[in-house]
Formats: C-alpha cells, structure tokens, sequence
C-alpha cells in the first residue's frame, strides 16, 4: 500500500482502473468516456491506464458513455464510467437501464450543480436525480473514502445476490481537486479482493438470447419485485464486503452511516459528503462548551439506512439536517428521506431541514455555527431554511 498526496479524482481514476485491471483473467475491462467538468481528470486517469485486457471507449455524449458499459457489461467485462451535473443527467434513460438489466457497471459522480446557469460548483443534486433509479447511491467525504468506496461498490455490485449499478459520489473542486493524503492500495491487494466477474446472464455466442423485449405487466413487476428483494439483501452483503475489505487493505471503509458523539446527544445534526468534515470539528468544541450535541454522516442514501438512523437518533430531541441539494417545491432529500422514517415511530422529534451550500457556496464554520444556534431555539419545525444567501 502506497501513501500519496492525491486529488479525489486522481484517487476515483486509480481505483477504477485497478479495479478493472483485477478482472484481467476473466472478460477484461470496458468502459465508456465522456468528459465533462469537474471529473475529466478521472476519466484521463483511466484512458491513460495500460490494461492487459480492455480499453477505454471515448464516444459522442454521456448517454452513449452508459450505453457502452451497459453492452461491456452484458458480455461480461468490468465496466465504469463517470460524468457530472447534466451529464450526468444525459445518462439517466441508461442508469435506468443498467439497474432493469441488473448489470454491476460502477459510475463515479463529481457532484455539480445543474444547470442553466452554468455552475461547476458542488450541489448533490445532480445524483440525487437517481435516487428513484434501480441504483446504489454512496456519498463520500474525504479521497480515501472515495478511493475504497468505489472497490466495495465492485465488490458489492458484483455479488448474484445484488447484481446491481452503483453510484460514489463526492463534492466538486472541494474534494476532486484537492490534495489530500489517500493509501492507494497495490494491484496484488485489489486483485485479492475483487474476483473475477462472474455475470450469470452474461451474454454468449454460444446460448443467444434477446435482451429488452416487450413484456407483459406482471412478468415486469415480477423483476421490479426481484430488484427490491436485492435492494433488501444490500446491507447485510455490504457488511461482509466491509469486513472482507479490512481483512484485505487494514483498514475500515466505514458503514452505511457514522455516528459522532449521538449516544447522550439531546440535538443531532445528519450530514454528508465534505461538509461532515467542518460539522464533526464544531461538534467537538460545543461538547467542551458542555453542549450535548452529535452527528450522523450518511454515506448510503440508496439503500437509505432508515432503521439504524432512527436507532442512532434515539435518546434525541431535534435533528437538523444539513442539505447541499434542493428538490423543487419539497426542500432538501435526506430531510425529506429522514422525516418520512421517523413519521410514525418519532412523532415527538423535531426535524429541521437546513439547505446549506447548494448551487456550490461555501459551507463555513460561522455558517454552521448559525444553523447550531437556530435549531438549539427552535420549539417546532417549520419549511425547510436556507443558509448562506441573502433573501
């Protein structure tokens, strides 16, 4: 294992190329390629890569991009790709796809705002356009989450009993292009940890098949009933795809979320991506301010972790979620996600969504002092609030 100071797309381009790199023995690598900022870098990483078996297809759009990991991954190659904001957006009918056709094709988002206007600053909601999708969905916070992440998700992708397309995101410029020490691990580490890819409908000469004829209704919602079945099984294969990691690499990927300071906290504050990282240092000095006041990080949003969150929430009063998305007419996602869990089950918990560094603004430490302070008055929720802009 090599420590290097690396940007969070040098970090997503290694991996994904040692990850298909593993899969040398078996059908090899394919992947499509489109660039698109701020994720270029990943996919420059990843064409100048020499695989022993595969290549780096470049094509016309995004949407193409997809479409030629979907037809790798039907024969039977690891495949990968990774776009942005409305790129990213320009692949959603074949993200679609790729969950219906239960292909484990990995996809790599650098989180940017839609537009228009033009923004290549760091919003979430250009994944969260998926959510919906038939799509596992990690948020990243710092390069070397994104770095492991991206091997677990071909590992837990992979597995029969998933069998799924899985998306790592992580925060444009503040994580893409910032340097940040990341153990990239060797390619005998990667190897050991990812098998070969063993697809069970993969495509053959020797057994044709049509792919993507018409169906009937019920044969339809009999796949759509398989998938949620997958989607069921996602926790329990992540848990041995995280052991097995640590086994491997030494060290742990982290679960679906991470809890920081909850057991006594009376307040708790849900984030994810870069801004955990500002969240986590002024949790420590409100708690030496006698403050008892924690964190929850989500890294899964898809499957969301509901049960776990509200267990970790238990002993709380308020939680504030600290959103860098928006939807129109409903406020922030994991708010919205978080809320509709706790309806039911924790009727008494105040919940406060905050919109906090959507469209790229900065997330400062007196930005999320202010959300500290209006959530600590607050005596009942009301609409979603927005921070860091003058209304």
């Amino acid at each position: 294992m090599t420590l290097e100071v690396v940007t969070g797309n040098h970090a997503a381009g290694y991996a994904l190329s040692a990850a298909g790199e593993a899969n040398r023995d078996a059908r090899g690598i394919c992947a499509g390629a489109y660039p698109i900022t701020p994720q270029t870098e990943i996919i420059e990483y990843a064409r100048k890569y020499k695989f022993t078996k595969g290549r780096i297809v470049p094509v016309e759009s995004e949407h193409s991009a997809m479409g030629v990991c979907i037809g790798a991954s039907m024969a039977g190659a690891r495949s990968f790709t990774a776009s942005a904001a409305n790129g990213l957006s320009y692949m959603t009918e074949n993200i679609f796809t790729a969950g219906y056709y239960r292909l484990p094709i990995v996809l790599v988002c650098v989180n940017r705002t839609m537009g228009p206007p033009w923004n290549i600053w760091a919003d979430q909601g250009d994944a969260l356009l998926m959510r919906d999708a038939s799509l596992i969905q990690f948020f990243c916070e710092t390069n070397q989450e994104v770095a492991d992440t991206i091997l677990l998700s071909f590992r837990l992708a992979e597995d029969h009993r998933i069998l799924m397309p899985a998306l790592v995101s992580m925060d444009a410029f503040i994580m893409s292009h910032t340097l940040m020490n990341t153990d990239l691990p060797e390619q005998e580490q990667v190897d050991q940890y990812l098998p070969n890819l063993d697809l069970p409908h993969v495509l053959t000469h020797e057994h044709p098949v049509c792919i993507g004829g018409l169906a009937w209704p019920q044969e339809t919602l009999s796949m759509r009933v398989d998938t949620h079945e997958a989607f069921e099984r996602i926790p329990e294969v992540y848990d041995e795809c995280r052991a097995e990691f640590q086994k491997i690499f030494g060290r742990d990927v982290g679960g679906p979320f991470t809890t920081f300071e909850t057991e006594d906290a009376d307040t708790i504050f849900i984030t994810s991506g870069s801004i955990a990282t500002t969240t986590r240092e002024l949790i420590k000095a409100r708690r030496k301010a006698g403050e008892k006041i924690g964190m929850i990080k989500v890294k899964m949003y898809r499957p969301f972790p509901e049960e776990g969150l509200l267990d970790a929430c238990k002993n709380a009063k308020k939680v504030g979620v600290l959103d860098r998305n928006y939807a129109g007419g409903l406020g922030g996602l994991f708010w919205h996600d978080f809320r509709a869990a706790a309806q039911g089950k924790r009727d008494d918990l105040l919940i406060q969504d905050y919109l906090i560094g959507v469209c790229g603004g900065d997330v400062t430490p007196d930005l999320i002092e202010e959300v500290f302070d209006d959530l600590s008055q607050r005596v009942e929720a009301d609409k979603p609030v927005w921070k860091g802009i003058e209304l």
